[in-house]
């Protein structure tokens, strides 16, 4: 999932109970097109037992009926299970209308274009789908709040701020947001364990320690640049929260301790940072190619004597191991700590709105809204994320098992999607936490254990929600500053001659692009956000 960030979480378990399930009923409530209640029998004498569907009452209509759903998959889905299983539990059936990433956005536009909106599809802006709101095209999810117990539950009662974020200026949400997706941890500094304790160094604690480690590494391979990254000037983005300057919003970032938002790339913070940087390359401790190394330049050096410490994803981990294992058995790559004075790294959203899921305004909108509230309940989401218990998967030692799937070395989300259905972006809107996904390898797990037990955890900066005139003043001036800054690091770190002169004229040079009108417009919108708040 590309946008999911998807996205970073630790292994912890959604308990399946029947509490709010489905008890048997003699009849079952649907709303009717015109607003009102109507009590149908159920298409079974005893409903079947699916878990904890948050209050919802299976099946969901009284009769077969059929929605129309848009997503990104890169796999046929129409003849996989999870389509019978959807039908087989509340009534109805989807069609999905697939289309792969490289295409789907362009598919996208020409389904709009017809006027003819699917009843549930992804892939907007979410200042494009409050436009549509506005014009009657999709629905208010909050106007059906009392036919939805899920959604009310997680977005109005336990997080309301999801309202304020996502929702226009009156109060109307128009996207249906994802629920504890993201691990926990997810990337971080990844160092070389087999190569510290042979040489007896000890895993750094603070930035200082860091520095030593790198000139120990560098004393023993002279030849080597201990520090090595791929990720281009995105390494000043990661490093950044190490700083304290690091957010979801960066290069804008919410300064806590004073309450005001702030242009990173200005912040004295910033300066240490780039300062720090700079002495690590002009002792060679740092990679000169740190901004332009390729990925296979970069993972040559990673799985040989030529750099030991980087900045990386998590699966990194393994994937070097069993890259690297069969020449060198003893090869040993492990999540260290934090860099940087606040030692502490990215927190992830509990809540992610970024595919801004919306359900067309037209008849099948109740039913529509009705499936994704089962789809966000724990009963939806195992079903989503694991598939069915005793047919697809059976537990063992609370890890899901898949007997149809046991001679495939790794069972991950694309071995699920492909075989199942599971997984779908865009339909997966609460996994269940038992999944695959979040199954972690022992390398993993401690990167999971090392930093939930320290805490070491930026704090989430607020979501802003902007208005299409804030919008189109940010992109106006945030593209020019961000290019600007990047050019600044990279220049600064990398040129001997730049210090205290070149750093007051970025300052002068930021001002005239506009770093005081672009926070300006943060913080109006933070107004706005503190105002509702109360």
């Amino acid at each position: 999932m590309k946008k999911i960030s998807f996205i970073l979480v630790t292994a912890m378990m959604i308990l399946l109970t029947a509490c709010g399930g489905n008890d048997p009923k003699p009849a079952a409530t649907n709303t009717n097109q015109s607003g009102g209640n109507e009590t149908v029998s159920p298409t079974t004498e005893v409903a079947a037992d699916y878990g904890d569907t948050g209050g919802l009452t299976l099946p969901l209509v009284d009769k077969p009926t059929t929605i129309t759903w848009m997503l990104v998959s890169e796999n046929p889905v129409q003849d996989k299970l999870i389509v019978k299983e959807i039908e087989k539990r509340t009534g109805i059936k989807v069609e999905f209308q697939t289309y792969s990433k490289a295409t789907f956005q362009e598919k996208l536009r020409v389904t709009l274009g017809s006027g003819k909106l699917p009843d549930v599809f992804h892939g907007l802006t979410l200042a494009e789908v409050k436009k549509l709101g506005k014009q009657n095209a999709v629905v208010a999810l909050n106007d059906y709040a009392d036919q939805l117990p899920n959604f009310s539950k997680l977005y109005l009662e336990e997080n309301s701020w999801v309202i304020q974020s996502y929702g226009d200026e009156h109060g109307k949400l128009y996207t249906w947001p994802i629920y504890n997706m993201n691990r926990d941890v997810n990337h971080g500094f990844l160092y070389r364990k087999d190569i510290f304790d042979k040489h007896g160094i000890p895993l750094w604690t603070n930035t200082e320690e860091f520095y030593q480690a790198l000139k120990a590494l560098k004393e023993h391979y002279p030849q080597s640049y201990p520090l090595a990254s791929k990720t281009a000037a995105n390494l000043f983005k990661d490093y950044a929260y190490g700083w304290g300057i690091g957010g979801e919003s960066y290069p804008m970032y919410y300064d806590e301790a004073n309450k005001v938002w702030k242009f990173a790339p200005m912040q004295q913070q910033n300066k240490d940072m780039l300062d720090f940087l700079k002495k690590l390359l002009n002792e060679g401790l740092l990679d000169p190619e740190f901004l332009t190394d390729t990925s296979d330049s970069w993972t040559s050096k990673m799985t040989t004597d030529k750099a030991f410490v980087t900045f990386d994803w998590i699966g990194r981990l393994d994937l070097f191991y069993n890259q690297i294992s069969s020449k060198n058995p003893s090869y040993d790559l492990r999540y260290g700590n934090p860099v940087g004075p606040t030692g502490n790294i990215r927190t992830l959203f509990p809540i992610n709105n970024e595919l801004n899921i919306a359900v067309a305004n037209n008849a099948n909108k109740e039913v529509a809204l009705k499936l994704l509230d089962y789809l966000s309940s724990p009963s939806g989401g195992t079903l989503m994320s694991m598939g069915i218990e005793g047919e697809t998967f059976t537990m063992v030692d609370n890890k899901p098992v898949y007997p149809e799937l046991k001679d495939v070395p790794l069972v991950d989300i694309s071995v699920l999607d492909n075989k199942y259905g599971l997984w779908l972006e865009g339909a997966t809107l609460r996994p269940d936490r038992r999944s695959v996904y979040y199954n972690f390898t022992e390398k993993e797990q401690e990167a999971q254990d090392m930093m939930l037990s320290a805490k070491s955890f930026e704090p989430l900066d607020p979501i802003l929600n902007f208005t299409d005139e804030e919008t189109s003043e940010i992109l106006e001036l945030q593209q020019g500053l961000q290019k600007a800054a990047e050019e600044f690091n990279s220049n600064y770190v990398l040129n001997p001659a730049y210090g205290e002169k070149n750093w007051e004229d970025w300052l002068q040079y930021a001002e005239k692009l506009g770093s005081s009108s672009l926070e300006a417009t943060y913080n109006q919108a933070q107004q706005r956000y503190d105002a509702a708040a109360k």
